[in-house]
């Protein structure tokens, strides 16, 4: 069984995705550990809820929060990290120690980047009206949305899309390829 750590600076939708496929024995993992850099964020009660081990990590944490990162990776036996809406970029200690795997809502390398996550991407696709969007599931690198695509999954915009229903369109579809993508990672 593959052990996973899941980083998130929100709601973590992404571990709900991760933790489901396990218990319903899709994907062959444990997710043993859930870092945050905030504490309010929903991504730790629910952790907490699945019995998961969580923790918070940044400047009024600890002194070096990419240390502790690294030292609770090791220490929990991680294998993958998951990047489900993670806000920090991570540091290549991390990024050259760890298989790290970050799901994007697009199509890279087209809105892909820094600055360019959530409803700023699906703004940008709308006011660029562009015909299609999607989900694209790929390894962390040193750089912003950069690593090798693993997934892409693709939807075409009706006509009156609007953020908000691309936005949904979105979640539906990254939850199926998040299982997919760690599919094709772990066999």
């Amino acid at each position: 069984m593959t052990k996973i750590a899941v980083l998130a600076s929100h709601n973590g939708s992404g571990l709900d995705t991760l933790y489901k496929a396990s218990q319903e024995n899709k994907l062959d993992i444990e997710i043993v550990l859930v870092l945050s850099n905030n504490t309010n964020a929903k991504a730790l009660q629910n952790a907490n809820k699945y019995n998961i081990a969580n923790f918070v990590l940044n400047d009024t944490t600890s002194q070096n929060p990419h240390v502790k990162m690294q030292e609770l990776l090791h220490a929990y036996d991680c294998q993958y990290i998951f990047l489900s809406g993670y806000m920090k970029k991570l540091p290549s200690n991390i990024t050259n120690n760890f298989k790290v795997i970050n799901s994007h809502p697009s199509l890279l390398p087209n809105y892909g980047g820094s600055g360019m996550y959530g409803r700023f991407v699906h703004e940008a696709i709308i006011n660029n009206c562009e015909l299609t969007s999607g989900v694209t599931i790929h390894e962390v690198n040193e750089n912003y949305d950069e690593g090798k695509i693993i997934l892409q999954k693709s939807i075409l915009l009706s006509e009156n899309e609007t953020v908000d229903s691309l936005e949904a369109k979105i979640k539906k579809l990254e939850a199926t390829a998040i299982v997919e993508g760690f599919e094709l990672c772990l066999k």
